[in-house]
């Protein structure tokens, strides 16, 4: 089902600081233990940014020298003096418990704190592609429009998991036409002798008295599971390093259970996995092997940094050779998307992904994790692969993704 809401997006946000530094270094408490979502202000530019999940964090700046104040709740607020050159480590003393509750709430470090913060945060070593707002077009000029067949739902289930967090969202994080596909709103069946179904509702704007929004919502046919065709799927799964927190590979690894579990005799399942070295995890075997596949599920373990392009390239392999001209022949990605490839390699890559899907082998991504999740990397491979893209945040999300909406 895909629902597009045709009228201008709201302003994106641009950092227009020229970065010629790079500041980097990590925040940990007295007791050496790293320090997650600390808020580090900029002075020279007066923008916010966070610590990652490591405590790490990593900042471009225009000065050589400048000064970062780190804030976080139940610890003292600390200002450092920092130059880019040197590598930071960062030490917050924690508050007493009393001084913890009578304190009511952060102490500002610039003027209008908590609006900055909602108008310029971003979440150290996540990164998320730059939206560009359409320009206005004239129906009677350009009449007609066009759908995407494929439909991507990964901002609202990412946007969630920053909410859950009480973390600001960021910007770039925002996208509209994703959290309109999230939801089905009143599905109804096309009529008997019609493919799709098509409804539309005008409205007001609220942000402008002097437009109007144009709803549409285009639904298909719900399939008949007995005719859906084979299943050709390729688990393509980082155990890298990264991925040795509670929510990614021990959620990943209670997702792709739960897909097996929906199997049936006649798909067939392989199992590629990279983290340190890439290989194939599990050969090609029968949807009707259940508890061999979940086996070799639960066997994984974490380890190692993320050679993505080695990984990515030997899955479709195996792919094509576990090939069925009348099957869907799906590769099935899931990863922070923390890839260990340079700038130059990265483009190549997906030009090689896009390139395979000619071949009728598509490329689906499941993104998971938080303080490195790399969104605009899953994201782009996902469309070069002519496939979807989905974030999960919990296990009920990932039972959405592999189970309920599945095919």
């Amino acid at each position: 089902m895909i629902k597009f809401i045709l009228t201008s997006l709201f302003l994106s946000l641009f950092l227009n600081v020229t970065a010629q530094y790079y500041i980097r270094g990590e925040v940990k408490d007295e007791k050496d233990q790293p320090l997650q979502n600390v808020k580090i202000y900029m002075h020279s530019t007066r923008m916010i940014y966070g610590s990652g999940v490591t405590g790490g964090f990593g900042i471009p700046g225009p000065l050589l020298n400048d000064t970062l104040t780190f804030t976080l709740q139940g610890f003292e607020t600390k200002i450092a003096e920092v130059k880019a050159d040197d590598y930071q480590v960062i030490v917050l003393k924690q508050l007493s418990t009393l001084s913890s509750i009578q304190k009511q709430k952060p102490a500002s470090i610039v003027n209008n704190f908590e609006q900055l913060i909602r108008e310029k945060w971003f979440v150290a070593e996540e990164s998320y592609s730059n939206l560009v707002e359409n320009n206005f077009i004239k129906a009677d000029k350009f009449p007609a429009t066009a759908f995407a067949a494929r439909v991507d739902k990964a901002s609202y289930s990412n946007i969630r998991r920053f909410i859950n967090q009480n973390s600001v969202v960021p910007p770039y994080a925002v996208r509209i036409e994703e959290m309109l596909n999230y939801f089905n709103f009143n599905y109804k069946e096309p009529a008997k002798n019609e493919v799709f179904k098509l409804e539309s509702q005008l409205t007001s704007c609220p942000w402008n008295a002097a437009h109007q929004i144009l709803f549409l919502n285009l639904s298909a046919k719900k399939l008949n599971l007995d005719n859906v065709p084979p299943g050709n799927f390729v688990f393509l799964i980082d155990v890298s390093g990264s991925m040795d927190i509670p929510n990614r590979l021990p959620l990943l690894k209670a997702a792709f259970q739960l897909l097996v579990k929906n199997l049936r005799e006649k798909d067939t399942v392989s199992i590629v996995i990279y983290g340190g070295a890439v290989g194939l995890w599990m050969q090609p075997t029968s949807g009707a092997e259940k508890q061999k596949i979940i086996k070799a599920i639960e066997q994984l373990s974490p380890g190692g940094d993320t050679p993505g392009e080695a990984a990515i390239k030997t899955a479709y392999a195996v792919a094509k050779r576990t090939f069925n001209k009348n099957g869907n022949n799906r590769i099935i990605l899931a990863t922070d998307g923390d890839f260990n490839v340079g700038q130059a390699n990265e483009k190549a890559l997906e030009e090689m992904i896009a390139k395979e899907r000619q071949s009728g082998i598509y490329l689906t991504c499941l993104g998971v994790g938080m303080g490195n999740y790399k969104d605009s990397k899953i994201e782009a491979l996902a469309k070069n692969g002519n496939g979807n893209f989905a974030y999960i945040d919990d296990i009920r999300e990932a039972e959405k993704v592999l189970v309920t909406e599945f095919t």
